[in-house]
């Protein structure tokens, strides 16, 4: 595996600052982040966890399987949590042209809308939800190019990154490195990233309850993206 930051470092986040990787905030607020979802096998539980501890998050969820699992899209939204765009296909930008590439993003829009439109009773309704949520974007893996991020932009979507990365994706490394991955770098605003994937299952059931716990008793808010 390649070597990956835990805390994105400042001059990463300088070269590239017109993407979000966290928010400035005096007050202690944590934007918890899921990647890859849904999925059945993990995503419910995940909801379940933060139902537990009063917790919101923004779930950036790839359109091949909220087509398999609409019902577990649907119950993200409902249960107050924000959710954003992943591709269709969990597409890593350095090896698919510009074309293609956004071409996915889009098709992953329009089924996010799709679920959107048929949850919602009247237009106005719906398109309230498509301006608090549908274009929040995080691409596969962090990479995305210049050129892909702009035209992205100038079609209304926002780059989020992230600031400090759990790590749970990574089979190599224990479960309780995950959970210290973000105990030693999580602070106010941050942008946390978890990936509710069957890759990522043994680290996450370890760490997102014992994060949660954590941060709700030092007198956190874990909070949506809008």
């Amino acid at each position: 595996m390649k070597p990956y930051f835990i805390k994105t470092p400042k001059l990463l986040k300088l070269l590239l600052k017109k993407r979000v990787w966290a928010f400035t905030s005096k007050q202690k607020n944590i934007y918890l982040t899921f990647d890859d979802g849904p999925i059945s096998e993990i995503t419910p539980w995940v909801l379940e966890q933060l139902k537990k501890h009063h917790a919101k998050a923004t779930f950036f969820c790839i359109g091949k399987n909220i087509e398999e699992n609409p019902a577990i899209f649907d119950q993200i939204y409902e249960e107050g949590h924000a959710v954003g765009n992943h591709t269709q296909n969990h597409l890593n930008a350095s090896k698919t042209s510009t074309e293609s590439y956004i071409k996915n993003v889009i098709k992953a829009q329009e089924i996010i809308n799709e679920r959107f439109k048929n949850r919602k009773q009247g237009a106005e309704i719906f398109e309230k939800s498509l301006q608090i949520n549908s274009l929040l974007f995080r691409p596969p893996y962090g990479k995305l190019s210049s050129k892909k991020a702009k035209i992205l932009q100038k079609k209304g979507f926002q780059i989020i990154m992230w600031d400090v990365l759990s790590a749970d994706f990574d089979p190599s490394i224990s479960k309780e490195k995950c959970l210290n991955n973000v105990l030693k770098n999580t602070g106010n605003g941050s942008i946390l990233i978890f990936h509710d994937s069957k890759k990522a299952e043994e680290n996450l059931r370890y760490a997102l309850p014992k994060v949660l716990t954590y941060y709700s008793q030092m007198g956190y808010v874990f909070k949506a993206m809008s």
